[in-house]
């Protein structure tokens, strides 16, 4: 079976080496070299029956702003977003994580390594879709939390799609909770074991986890210790 991937780029040369990189596998690669139409495409393959499983953004795009793409695709659906760039800077990556993509691939592209991260990231996609119709949940105070599908439901039934660090991060909070969690160890906790003081990685994903959990202002589910790290409080 095809594994339907979206691929956003206008750099010509980059879109056929891609192309003829992945023309002997399962991964059927559509090109849209703007991103005007990319979100239309995703929404209406589903309907179709043909849907789009991932999605490769070139942050830098001659009409659309990738990043405003990425966070668009991660909030309308549950498809995978990888993103490109030739920005390689931590601040462009925390970015890129930060408007929900599941991953962040540097220029010039490695085709190798961009195929092992596409199987991977859809190897998440494909367990959570074969598991949406699982009931099992993870009941905290007042949220509940869908392990398999990453799905989180407040306590006013707003539901929302975790990515796959955010819900690594509110896993590692939920089994510390009510006790402080450094920030070192929850990076350990999303894959990143080479952690650094001035490395804000952490930080926007409890960001995020704070906006979905509606705990922005008073942050008092996901509670900062200072020098400390993170707590979910009991």
């Amino acid at each position: 079976m095809a594994i339907n991937v979206l691929l956003v780029e206008d750099d010509e040369l980059l879109v056929k080496r891609i192309q003829n990189h992945f023309i002997n596998t399962e991964f059927s690669i559509d090109v849209d070299p703007t991103g005007a139409d990319a979100l239309n495409v995703v929404k209406s393959r589903v309907s179709q029956r043909n849907t789009i499983s991932l999605a490769i953004i070139d942050i830098v795009l001659p009409k659309r702003d990738g990043l405003q793409l990425a966070k668009e695709l991660n909030t309308l659906t549950d498809i995978g977003v990888i993103l490109l760039s030739s920005r390689d800077s931590q601040a462009d990556r925390i970015a890129g994580l930060a408007q929900g993509a599941d991953d962040y691939i540097c220029k010039p592209v490695d085709l190798l390594e961009l195929e092992l991260r596409m199987r991977a990231l859809y190897k998440r996609v494909a367990n959570n879709h074969s598991d949406d119709d699982s009931e099992e949940f993870i009941e905290y105070a007042d949220f509940k939390l869908h392990p398999d599908n990453r799905t989180l439901i407040t306590a006013s039934g707003i539901e929302s799609r975790l990515t796959e660090a955010e819900h690594k991060v509110l896993i590692c909070l939920i089994g510390n909770a009510g006790k402080a969690t450094s920030r070192e160890k929850i990076s350990e906790e999303i894959g990143q074991p080479d952690w650094s003081p001035n490395d804000r990685t952490v930080d926007v994903l409890v960001g995020r986890l704070r906006k979905k959990l509606n705990d922005e202002k008073d942050q008092k589910r996901i509670v900062t210790v200072r020098g400390k790290g993170y707590m979910l409080s009991i």
